[in-house]
């Protein structure tokens, strides 16, 4: 019977769906939502606190700043009050209600931006909004999640080496681009392994982080308006690009089987069956990652009304995916 005394102490790693019976396509997809914080970003928001507290950035009159399109923001909220600190949060208008309240709940500040950019987005809205936050007072202290080595380091020390544990004969693993810190952290533990692995970033359509032009994105997790620094193209071997639409499909898919995800973990899951249904190849062990579950989503990809008003009333009429694997 674990006991705990902090939130950071439980996180459940060794979690996997075999998706072949809902799919038809052998994946398992390692589940990361089972936590305090509901998301793999407690990694990260973990790593990225430890350093600047070994650094000596943080003090007891430190404010934690961040740009978050939602489950760093948790995450943070979590730590900051567990640690004493204060956290204020810089989102914008496509994060989940129910997101900005658990994150007032912990005692967090949120300030939502409405208009994005004409050229960063909303990202780069956000980013600027943070950058006279902390111009502003020097009490303020942003850890960058875009830039910030510990946000791969967290999974090249964690995340992959669970995956490497529990799947010695691994031939893929297919990654959400977001940050691109997951996806980074991961590849560069497996350069690094006894055998190829595979690695598949999985991105959303109408993001900007493999290149192309930017389009609507309205379901927060993956993708960017701008080209994340700590991407390096080198330790990606595919990247697959999801249609929101097909990212809806697979979420329904899975919770019509009782599993109920997010976002994120809809689109890596729609982007690896893709990538997998083109593969000549029979037999490959492949693991997806799922960042978080889907509580978070009732009121927008599990509402009726908000699906049907962004991607049209028959959506949901077909569990044909449209998205198909391109190369990076």
């Amino acid at each position: 019977m674990p006991v705990i005394s902090t939130p950071l102490e439980f996180n459940e790693d060794d979690l996997y769906v075999d998706l072949e019976g809902i799919f038809g396509q052998s994946l398992f997809l390692k589940c990361e939502g089972f936590n305090f914080a509901g998301s793999i970003k407690l990694k990260a928001a973990t790593e990225m606190v430890e350093i600047a507290e070994r650094e000596g950035r943080l003090s007891p009159d430190s404010v934690l700043v961040e740009s978050s399109s939602g489950n760093l923001g948790v995450a943070l909220s979590m730590i900051a009050a567990s640690r004493g600190y204060r956290f204020l949060c810089v989102t914008d208008s496509r994060c989940n209600l129910a997101t900005r309240m658990m994150m007032e709940a912990l005692g967090s500040q949120v300030h939502v931006i409405s208009e994005p950019d004409p050229v960063g987005g909303f990202l780069g809205a956000r980013i600027d909004h943070v950058r006279a936050l902390c111009a502003s007072d020097d009490r303020h202290v942003w850890l960058n999640q875009y830039a910030n080595p510990g946000n791969a380091l967290a999974h090249y020390r964690r995340t992959a080496p669970d995956i490497a544990r529990q799947f010695p004969d691994l031939d893929v693993l297919f990654v959400g681009a977001g940050t691109t810190g997951t996806l980074m952290g991961c590849a560069r533990y497996f350069r690094e392994w006894h055998r190829p692995v595979r690695i598949v970033a999985v991105d959303s359509e109408g993001s900007v982080t493999f290149g192309g032009a930017p389009g609507r994105r309205m379901i927060p997790g993956l993708g960017t308006s701008r080209r994340p620094p700590l991407l390096d193209e080198s330790y990606v071997d595919d990247v697959v690009r999801v249609a929101e639409a097909d990212t809806v499909r697979s979420c329904h898919r899975l919770a019509r089987h009782g599993f109920l995800f997010g976002g994120s973990t809809g689109t890596v899951v729609t982007g690896a069956m893709a990538w997998l249904a083109r593969q000549e190849e029979q037999e490959l062990t492949g693991v997806a990652i799922a960042p978080d579950l889907g509580e978070r989503y009732l009121e927008t990809i599990y509402q009726t009304n908000w699906v049907q008003d962004l991607y049209g009333e028959t959506v949901l009429d077909s569990q044909t995916l449209t998205t198909s694997s391109q190369a990076a």
